[in-house]
């Protein structure tokens, strides 16, 4: 066989994880090879596979999950004769089962015994082409494990390997699910049993496009280390390139030695060398995106050449677990130490702990390869996919109809400001500014436009940052030359009416609402963020805007990068290090600190009751969930008091794309939950299933490309259906409907195309 004894002691993991794993795409039939009810019968056409912990001690279950499409769980979930074990079938896993595995016609092939049915019948579970073959033999390890601990009450780790075989079953082979195919002469025997197989619809012919082409992806040259002055971690490996033509890691080296080194004051490198040539070496930086996985022994990380900018990603695969994971704890000092410019061994122990444990488990998955992806482009190529206004016009008696104009001056559509109590949508345009009309759920109509904005005293400027104010009737702006100053634009006129000076030597970084929805109230005040600064600012003081009473300065330079506020006003503050804060009030210490990850913040959202916190870094999304579950705060937010120093919130980063995110938000309405997130990257929208991603399920994102660069994009507010997008220069309101599962191939074509560093996106707003 195979390592019985020996793999199950990473794969199990954390005791309070109740999956232990999963097999993500497949389909689940019942077999009756002797009944009057037909020979098989497809349960699930799209399931998944897990292994699952009970509460009761060396007791398992295997449960078969439907897996649903977009949209379709929440129909279901809404229905008032929902019933949850119509999508779900469990099985303890027993030695009674006879659990066993084959491959037919390339896909494996998992069976057991239907113990409720006739003798002969049994379930298949029929993997897809696309589960990886070590991922199925560990499926296969694990379930043999779980069957010894219950048979003989005790840990997996007692069991010797003659002791495990005993539960690999051969005593008859497995039965195929189809065995019959009919034919225009077939028996009437053979007929009415190939009436119960699944059946295949034939899908209308389209025409398909042509496949573009590519050379295999070349190594490029290896930059020349500098001298180092101390060596943090020393590893072998194999080296592994992302080749673009075959989407797939192909081996470049069987043996090389990965080297992390210190060089210069908080100056890190990564230099890999084979025994005939130097492969790669650059700087440790955020950018990098590293990602581990300790299932395949694999980091997967990218490197942009110093030469030319071009991106490759790159795969080192280690011998065993204690060689990754010391070159992880390498690899993640000299990150941290970069960004904080403090050494790792100063830091508490927990944090420590905190951020080797973000980055733990983390795979990036991909949906199969099947018809979704005709669907995709016949979805983004429909007229009806959403409402293209026509583009809006700086002077609006000019004709409004030349979709996709540039301007003179050559401003592009930069910002997007979504109301909330009125359905309008506002554009930023250099120092023009769109608006826009939601009609219905799937129109969007042009109204006007707001030309020429300018201070009270008449210097023309573009707003760098806006937020809507007071009901919608207002818009705070602001001019990126002078950052102590805020502007007011009287929404009904047009007009920028007032002029805020807000401290002489406090600057504006960011401001927000005072709370999650008072944009749609008259609330005056809002909140305010320096690089080192949290402050309230209240437009109704004489002189200086700033409330002193209500300023939290801090003597290090912290370098705030972004804040979001919750329903009750609880505040988040993220910064440029990438930690995080957690105020229940302005003025005074933070509840929760929650240590940096190794790269900035440049976004942060948080849900309405404030228990999820979404943070948006360059490379991934960080969603947090900030609600205490154990210990005497159970049941309090991170806002409201504070984490035991072991047991701060576990972050979990959603990377699924080598390319920039921008500040991603999740749906928000006065009646609505929290249900999904949306942001974008290049080319790409992106949309995640919160629900999916906080179960830690498979492909819990879609996306919908462009052939040009997602400038910004938002939910309507109250809904999670309706995505308004503002690209260089159209603006559209699309359907999430539209929305398609990822494939390599969808993903990889837009990297070729922004094969330079330099074209990928890296505006925060």
């Amino acid at each position: 066989m195979f390592m019985l004894r020996n793999v199950g002691k990473y794969i199990f993991g954390d005791a309070s994880k109740q999956d232990i794993i999963q097999l993500d795409q497949g389909q689940l039939y019942i077999v009756r090879p002797h009944s009057v009810k037909g020979y098989s019968e497809c349960i699930f056409k799209d399931a998944q596979a897990t292994i699952r912990r009970t509460s009761t001690d060396f007791h398992y279950q295997l449960v078969i999950q439907r897996a649903f499409e977009e949209g379709e769980e929440q129909l279901i979930d809404d229905a008032e004769d929902n019933d949850d074990t119509k999508d779900e079938k469990t099985f303890l896993l027993d030695e009674s089962l006879h659990l066993r595995h084959t491959i037919r016609d390339g896909h494996a092939v998992f069976a057991w015994r239907d113990l409720s049915g006739d003798p002969g019948d049994l379930y298949e579970f029929i993997c897809e082409t696309t589960v990886q073959p070590s991922a199925i033999q560990t499926f296969e390890i694990v379930s043999i494990q779980c069957q010894y601990e219950r048979k003989y009450k005790r840990g997996r780790e007692h069991a010797t390997e003659q002791d495990l075989k005993q539960f690999i079953f051969t005593d008859s082979p497995i039965p195929p699910a189809s065995p019959v195919a009919t034919s225009p002469v077939g028996s009437p025997v053979t007929a009415s049993r190939a009436s119960f197989a699944p059946v295949t619809p034939v899908r209308k012919t389209r025409k398909v496009r042509e496949p573009e082409v590519l050379e295999a992806t070349a190594a490029p040259k290896a930059a020349t280390a500098p001298a180092a002055t101390e060596i943090l971690c020393k590893e072998g490996a194999e080296l592994h390139l992302f080749d673009v033509s075959s989407s797939s890691f192909l081996m470049q080296d069987q043996e090389v030695t990965a080297t992390v080194s210190e060089v210069g004051q908080w100056q890190y490198w990564l230099q890999i060398e084979g025994k005939d040539r130097a492969w790669l070496g650059q700087p440790v930086i955020a950018d990098i995106n590293p990602i581990f996985n300790f299932e395949y022994l694999s980091f997967i990380f990218n490197h942009y050449d110093m030469d030319d900018g071009s991106a490759y990603s790159w795969l080192l695969r280690f011998k065993d677990i204690e060689t990754e994971e010391r070159f992880q704890e390498g690899l993640m000092r000299a990150l941290w130490e970069q960004l904080n410019e403090m050494k790792w061994a100063k830091a508490k122990e927990q944090d420590r702990e905190y951020v080797l444990d973000a980055f733990q488990d983390l795979t990036m998955e991909d949906a199969p390869q099947e018809a979704d992806e005709d669907e995709y482009y016949e979805a983004e190529e429909a007229d009806d996919a959403g409402n293209r206004s026509e583009e809006y016009d700086s002077d609006e008696e000019e004709d409004s109809t030349h979709v996709r104009g540039v301007d003179e001056d050559g401003n592009v559509n930069s910002q997007l400001a979504v109301g909330f109590k009125h359905d309008r949508s506002f554009v930023i345009r250099g120092n023009n500014i769109g608006v826009f009309k939601h009609v219905g759920d799937k129109n969007l109509e042009f109204s006007t436009t707001i030309t020429g904005v300018k201070t009270p005293g008449g210097k023309r400027f573009a707003p760098s940052k806006v937020m809507l104010h007071e009901g919608d009737s207002s818009m705070i702006m602001q001019d990126a030359t002078n950052p102590h100053n805020l502007y007011r634009m009287d929404l009904e006129y047009g007009k920028v009416v007032d002029d805020w000076k807000v401290h002489d030597d406090i600057p504006v970084k960011v401001f927000a609402p005072e709370k999650k929805f008072a944009q749609m109230t008259g609330e005056k005040t809002f909140l305010g963020l320096s690089h080192n600064a949290l402050f309230r600012i209240d437009p109704r003081l004489a002189g200086d805007k700033l409330v002193d009473s209500q300023l939290k300065q801090y003597a290090s330079k912290n370098d705030f990068s972004a804040t979001a506020t919750t329903e009750n006003g609880y505040i988040a503050v993220a910064s440029n290090k990438g930690d995080i804060r957690l105020f229940d009030r302005l003025g005074i210490n933070a509840k929760t600190h929650l240590p940096a990850l190794g790269e900035a913040i440049i976004g942060l959202d948080v849900s309405k009751d404030g228990r999820w916190i979404l943070g948006t870094c360059k490379t991934y999304l960080l969603l947090v969930d900030s609600l205490q579950t154990t210990g005497k705060n159970e049941g309090k937010l991170g806002f409201e008091k504070a984490f035991p120093k072991d047991s701060k919130p576990k972050p979990r980063p959603e990377t699924k794309m080598p390319l920039s995110f921008t500040a991603a938000k999740f749906n928000t309405g006065i009646d609505a939950s929290e249900t999904a997130i949306i942001t974008s990257t290049g080319p790409f929208m992106v949309t995640w299933n919160l629900r999916r991603a906080i179960m830690g399920k498979p492909d819990p994102y879609q996306i919908k490309r462009y052939t040009e660069e997602v400038k910004a994009d938002n939910f309507r507010f109250g809904s999670d259906k309706n995505v308004i997008v503002a690209l260089p220069n159209e603006v559209e309101l699309v359907q999430k409907a539209t929305f398609k599962k990822p494939t390599r191939e969808s993903i990889s074509t837009p990297v070729r195309q922004l094969r330079s560093r330099h074209h990928i996106v890296n505006s925060p707003y």
